[in-house]
Formats: structure tokens, sequence, C-alpha cells
């Protein structure tokens, strides 16, 4: 979708709103495809002192399987849109990530909202930040509550258990 912003391009302090609704069920994370459902975006694009300044929030449902755990899980995450947009690139080489091009008078949502969203994502699916992972011994998910596993006594310090147990 594109979005129209000839109207404020040469007025500062001037806004335009967007909404939209990005399919990327394609995308392709790993083994997985996180998103199922449409990724939801608005925000506004302003004007300020002659930069396009885009501000918002993507929000959505992330789907998968924890890298810690393994346990399948669904996630909603909502992540914020800062990006600048400019009628044209002066050095390609260098780009910066968080900075668009504007094709004519008009901005390309739908790739603005698929690349913040992949720059974003975690280099973990995780079910939750605080995931505790599996037992490295028995194999239990952490997050039910702890193992009856003993920890392994450092070999080091064999000497002084055989010390204590006297």
């Amino acid at each position: 979708m594109r979005l129209g912003l000839s109207k404020i391009i040469d007025r500062p302090g001037e806004v335009v709103p967007f909404s939209v609704s990005v399919d990327l069920s394609d995308l392709r994370y790993g083994n997985h495809f996180p998103v199922t459902e449409p990724v939801a975006a608005e925000g506004q694009v302003r004007n300020t002192a002659g930069v396009l300044v885009m501000t918002g929030n993507i929000h959505t449902t992330i789907h998968g399987t924890c890298d810690r755990c393994a346990a399948d899980f669904s996630r909603e995450v909502s992540i914020p849109i800062d990006v600048v947009l400019v009628t044209e690139l002066a050095n390609e080489e260098n780009e910066d990530e968080w900075v668009f091009p504007l094709e004519g008078d008009s901005a390309d949502l739908d790739d603005i909202v698929r690349t913040v969203f992949v720059l974003n994502l975690d280099s973990k699916l995780l079910c939750k930040e605080d995931c505790q992972g599996l037992c490295c011994r028995c194999g239990k998910n952490l997050n039910d509550g702890p193992c009856n596993c003993q920890k392994e006594l450092d070999p080091r310090f064999a000497a002084l258990k055989q010390l204590l147990e006297k």
C-alpha cells in the first residue's frame, strides 16, 4: 500500500496518519513461519523541519516453537516504528536501515512494515522473556518448576566435600 505524502512534503509541522494491515505469512524465520494473521500498523508521518519522520506501532501475534524449552507458543508483540523518509539516498553504499526512500511523493508502507518487523525480531524465538529452558540432565521444562536432579559437584571441590562428610 502506498501512502501519499504530497500535501506535507513542503509543509513543516503537517501530519499524515496511516493505518495498514500487511500480510507477512510468507515470512520464514528459521524453520518457522511465525506470523499467520495480518500484521496491523498505525501511526503518522510528520514533516519536522523538512524531514519526514514516521512513527507508530506494529501489532501482531507470533507463533512458533521456543528456542529454550521447545514448547509451542503464541505471543502478542508490539513493535515501535521510528523511521525517516527521504526523497533520495545520498550514499547508497552506506545506507541506513532506518531510512526509506520515497517513490515519487509516496511511501511504500508494506516494505516499511516488513523491514521494521524483521529488524526487530529477536534472534531467538522465546515463549516468554524469562523462559527457563530445559534441564540439561533430565530434560524437564524448568518453567513448570525445578527438577529433582542433583547438581554435579565441581571436581576441584571434591576434597572439601570429603571434609564435610567426616
